[in-house]
């Protein structure tokens, strides 16, 4: 095979994704190098065509985090302008039927309102692009439409940077006009900081085996639509919580709708990724779940402008990879420090990118010429706040999936109660292997959409603005091209088609008349959840060309 001559950059610090956590890390490598008159490069490169075009999230944000990054934030000119002012939480029932719990025998966990810290109601794109422009006013690099498409790990199994994916390969797989190879970014220490499902930061768990002994990692699907409402049904800083209907009591998950400014609000469902029923689709219950009328009351007349989804690193503690390993770390959601007891994920990520940035200026500054694994990393961040809120609330995820959306609520409210209490309570099943065959359950006959509250796949991905030059390799990787259509489908009535939240894939008749599996790649949102979900984990999402997937506006 013919070497290509690459060109290569070295950094001090090279991080991967443009999110929370990576700009967090970011920012604050680049405070400290300038507050100790230490030359530092860092260089942040990400897959989307702009930094926040991938972001995707709630949200409802504690500033926590923020105010440790950046005390001066308000002046600074920070997206946090609407306050979270009332809280409700729903249990819905079919038949248009719902029961508000009252404050009380809420988790305390879940209470957005009250107490010392305001939280906001925020697009969480639009803090990244603002943390975007403050680490490049402290000198940070950001490469935005640049994938990083694999890691460089030298003959000791040590972390080296990161090489860029290629540009203007078509689909055969040869260089086409314009080719460009991509570049070796270098670095001392490389921060991945990809996301829920990273796909680097899959490999790196798995080659570094940073899981052993941990509890299967926990996901959800996310499903979220913004949109623009009357003024006369608008309350700024409103923010709604709720379970039930249409999740039968095997699939767990909730929904959210959040008053945000402008007068918009925004509204989603989180589907756990550990559900039974091949015959579910997440997006479809998503849609049906807008005509309760709890939710139907502060959409109808209005007009849906913007739709996404993204997959959920949801285990908490008991799944929480080690974070450290020769050369690098994992940070944020590419590790899972999400805290679902509280729905919220954007101040742990971000604590993260703190701590990681801490630990690794220490080590440059103390003349480290990178390679070594930073076990300084773990005893700060098991120090944090941020550890604590996982410790306090590690048996959350897995006393709703052992005991159901009630039972695990009345688990979580006592623990809670109790201080964390209670017997830590473990899910050892991967969410794939819950799946079971679709013989064992009815076909689920969804309404169809009324163009009004609930609306298709296609117009929904027209919607979040997703592209790929069609010309190029497809992202999704088959390890058995077989294995669809030859064991997916008469155990499971092939659930791709269903998971997946854009019309990705298609079980179609060929020209021999006999059913086929297509991929159409160009729709992915890069949710991830296909790498999840596949009962037969015969599915790897990789980065496609960089600048792809979607495009979001202010999610």
């Amino acid at each position: 095979m013919e070497q290509v001559e690459r060109e290569s950059m070295d950094f001090d610090v090279v991080i991967v994704g443009a999110g929370p956590a990576g700009l967090s890390a970011a920012c604050r490598l680049m405070q400290q190098a300038n507050e100790a008159g230490h030359e530092l490069s860092v260089c942040v490169v990400e897959k989307g065509s702009e930094v926040g075009a991938h972001i995707l999230s709630g949200a409802v944000f504690e500033p926590r985090a923020l105010q440790e990054l950046f005390p001066d934030w308000e002046q600074r000119g920070a997206p946090l302008t609407t306050p979270a002012i009332r809280d409700e939480l729903y249990l819905l029932k079919d038949g248009a039927k719902a029961q508000k719990l009252p404050n009380a025998l809420v988790p305390k966990s879940m209470h957005n309102t009250g107490g010392d810290l305001t939280r906001y109601v925020i697009s969480a794109g639009n803090l990244c692009r603002w943390l975007a422009e403050q680490a490049e006013g402290l000198g940070v690099e950001i490469f935005p439409g640049f994938a990083a498409q694999e890691v460089i790990i030298d003959d000791d199994n040590v972390v080296r940077g990161i090489l860029i994916g290629d540009m203007g390969v078509g689909a055969d797989g040869q260089p086409k006009d314009g080719h460009m190879p991509g570049m070796e970014l270098r670095a001392k220490y490389t921060l991945f900081a990809e996301g829920c499902r990273g796909h680097l930061g899959k490999r790196l768990i798995s080659r570094f085996q940073l899981d052993a002994g941990k509890d299967p990692q926990h996901y959800g699907i996310g499903l979220k639509e913004l949109w623009d409402v009357p003024a006369d049904g608008h309350e700024p800083g409103l923010v709604l919580h709720g379970s039930g209907w249409p999740l039968d009591k095997h699939t767990h998950g909730g929904w959210f709708l959040y008053h945000a400014e402008n007068q918009q609000v925004v509204v989603g469902l989180i589907m756990d990724l550990s559900y039974r029923n091949p015959w579910l689709a997440p997006f479809d219950e998503f849609q049906r779940m807008k005509h309760h009328p709890v939710l139907k009351q502060y959409l109808e007349g209005g007009k849906r402008v913007a739709y996404g989804a993204r997959a959920i690193t949801k285990g908490g503690l008991n799944c929480l990879p080690k974070m450290t390993f020769p050369g690098g770390l994992l940070i944020g959601c590419d590790a899972g420090t999400l805290n679902f007891a509280k729905i919220k994920g954007l101040h742990t990520a971000m604590k993260s990118g703190l701590v990681a940035a801490e630990a690794v200026f220490e080590a440059i500054a103390s003349g480290d010429e990178g390679g070594h694994e930073l076990t300084a990393f773990t005893a700060k961040w098991e120090s944090s706040w941020a550890y604590a809120e996982l410790k306090e609330s590690a048996s959350f995820g897995p006393a709703i999936h052992k005991y159901g959306t009630v039972g695990g609520g009345a688990y979580n409210f006592l623990d809670q109660l109790l201080g964390g209490r209670l017997p830590n309570v473990h899910d050892t099943t991967p969410d794939h292997a819950a799946l079971k065959p679709a013989s064992e359950f009815e076909k689920i006959d969804y309404p169809r959409p009324d163009g009004k509250l609930s609306f298709d796949k296609l117009s929904s991905v027209f919607l979040s603005n997703t592209n790929h030059e069609e010309d190029q390799p497809c992202h999704l990787k088959l390890e058995d091209p077989e294995l669809p259509i030859r064991d997916n489908l008469p155990t499971y009535a092939e659930p791709a088609s269903r998971y997946c939240p854009a019309g990705v894939y298609e079980v179609v008749e060929g020209d021999d008349g006999k059913p086929r599996f297509q991929i159409n790649f160009q729709n992915c949102v890069h949710c991830k959840t296909c790498d999840i979900k596949d009962p037969a984990q015969n599915i790897t999402w990789v980065a496609p060309e960089g600048g792809g997937g979607p495009n979001y506006p202010n999610m």
